[in-house]
């Protein structure tokens, strides 16, 4: 075995010419069993550099986005993260390291669904299916990790001349948003077969879930600890600030970070952004209207005209729990995949103009529940989106006589 290499300038030009040889078709596992021999680890700073120094010189970025999963399969396991700083709960790379849990207990559920489907007969394929489309539809949620990297992080690491990775990243999301969405394709697909199914899970859904977990590492040994070091204090804060548009992935963090360390509550990191509302008939402030909405015996949820969750109230009676990991997500992946197209009909219907209001009523234990989506237009008629109101009116249906305003005590 050779010796291990100490020297930056040396581990870098040993890396780089790895690269080049899986650039020339050479196959992973003989590069990696060299890497092994040669380097004890690689700090995550030299990958970066390799990285664009490759893209300086020529090499495509196409073709690094091509070589991306290779070398990266190479370099797991062996990048040196000894040093990478620590962070306080609720900084954006804590949230962001918390979602990437939950991304990979998603992935392996995914791949459990899986396992049991090539292991079960025909009869208890459907519901299997059914689970599996449940499980995609929730890792689709990555999308708004990725959008987060993508206009909040990236731009930042574009400032300090960082502009290789975030670029080869960036394809490699588009890739898995691609993967993710023909996954779905295949669990929504009516009466298909167990060897069609399982030939299918072969060639798109199982190379997507390897994708979002490789990209979980690419994060974990190179991205954030890149970016912890080159990001300063204020634009931490930033990111933070702009993270809640954005939306959170499979996480609602129970903590919102401050530049000081210290925690804030809501109210005031929302009073830093904005002050009073106005209104035709009147105005709030922040907290009046908060008080309100949160008052109503209702629960409310809007989707904008996108068909993405923009807000939900919360209220002390909510009958559906929300939290804030469903905010940007598509409406239809909120419902159980069944329901799917009944969601996808109410849409439709209230785009067109057809229909306006679409109530329902529903036994839960020992509540009636009242369900009723309402479209909203603006005063030209333009589409705006819909607002989900739900609330428990059992307590209603039993009132007898009268109780006047005058027996109040």
């Amino acid at each position: 075995m050779s010796e291990l290499i100490n020297n930056s300038a040396e581990r870098k030009a040993r890396l780089k010419e790895l690269i080049l040889r899986l650039h020339k078709g050479e196959s992973e596992e003989s590069v990696r069993k060299d890497l092994l021999e040669t380097l004890s680890s690689i700090p995550y700073g030299e990958v970066v550099e390799v990285e664009q120094e490759l893209i300086r010189e020529g090499l495509p970025e196409e073709e690094v986005l091509r070589l991306c999963d290779a070398h990266s399969a190479v370099l797991k396991g062996n990048v040196d993260l000894s040093n990478v700083v620590a962070v306080p709960p609720g900084h954006p790379v804590d949230i962001m390291r918390m979602e990437n849990l939950e991304l990979k207990k998603t992935t392996a559920m995914a791949f459990g669904i899986i396992k049991q489907i090539a292991a079960s007969d025909d009869s208890k394929l459907p519901s299997l299916v059914l689970q599996l489309h449940s499980i995609l539809n929730s890792l689709y949620d990555v999308d708004k990790h990725y959008l987060r990297k993508e206009y909040l992080l990236f731009p930042f690491l574009e400032k300090h001349e960082i502009t290789g990775p975030p670029k080869v990243m960036w394809g490699k999301h588009d890739e898995i948003r691609e993967q993710l969405k023909g996954s779905i394709e295949i669990v929504q697909t009516k009466d298909i077969k167990k060897d069609e199914f399982l030939a299918a899970a072969d060639m798109i859904i199982k190379p997507a879930l390897i994708a979002v977990d490789e990209m979980v590492i690419k994060e974990e040994e190179i991205l954030l600890p890149m970016s912890l070091e080159k990001l300063n204090e204020r634009e931490w804060t930033q990111i933070s600030q702009q993270s809640l548009e954005f939306g959170f992935c499979l996480y609602d963090p129970p903590v919102i970070w401050s530049p000081e360390g210290s925690e804030k509550s809501e109210l005031e990191q929302m009073q830093t952004i904005s002050g009073n509302i106005q209104l035709p008939t009147g105005s709030f402030k922040i907290e009046e209207l908060l008080a309100i909405l949160n008052s109503l015996p209702i629960d409310m949820t809007f989707v904008d005209k996108n068909d993405k969750v923009k807000y939900f109230s919360q209220s002390a009676e909510r009958v559906f729990q929300r939290n804030r990991a469903i905010l940007n997500r598509d409406v239809r992946h909120c419902h159980p995949p069944a329901s799917a197209h009944i969601v996808d009909k109410i849409i439709d219907d209230f785009k067109s103009g057809r229909q306006s209001r679409a109530p329902f009523w529903i036994k839960m234990g020992d509540k009636f529940v009242h369900i009723e989506y309402f479209a909203l237009r603006d005063q030209n008629g333009e589409y705006l989106g819909v607002l989900e109101v739900s609330h428990d009116v059992k307590k209603y249906r039993d009132l007898e006589g009268e109780q006047r305003i005058l027996s109040y005590t």
